[in-house]
């Protein structure tokens, strides 16, 4: 059995976007749980990179690089791995539609936050402590 500090990273990035109390959340094509918008950086990416190309992928908009501001920066074991989770906030052009990757996007508060896989929940804790999200 690994210890926890052998075992693998899984290094994301998500992109927070909140309205109206409620943020938003994809659910990827055959899976059942639904994720903060991102994911994993390719090769030598930086932040930025992989939140601008994993937005386009997922939701069809354009993430503008200046407006990007770090959230928070969150680790969760799972039973293969720790996820980190690189959290940003930013302003974005097009319109939010789903993608060949994503089956479905929903506007979440903190009462779906059961739905969610333990990282994106400590970002959610964070949010509703702020304010930011609501019950």
């Amino acid at each position: 059995m690994r210890t926890e500090r052998e075992q693998r990273l899984i290094d994301t990035v998500a992109w927070v976007r909140i309205e109206e109390g409620r943020i938003l959340c994809a659910r990827p094509r055959g899976k059942d749980v639904f994720y903060i918008p991102g994911g994993k950086r390719e090769g030598a990416e930086t932040d930025l990179q992989t939140l601008i190309r994993e937005i386009r992928e997922e939701l069809t908009v354009e993430i503008a690089p200046d407006s990007v501001a770090h959230v928070g920066t969150y680790e969760a074991l799972i039973p293969e791995a720790v996820v980190r989770m690189a959290c940003y906030t930013a302003d974005y052009s097009g319109t939010l539609a789903v993608s060949s990757e994503i089956e479905e996007i929903a506007w979440f508060t903190y009462a779906d936050r059961p739905q969610v896989p333990p990282v994106d929940q400590l970002l959610f804790d964070d949010l509703a402590a702020d304010g930011l999200l609501a019950g």
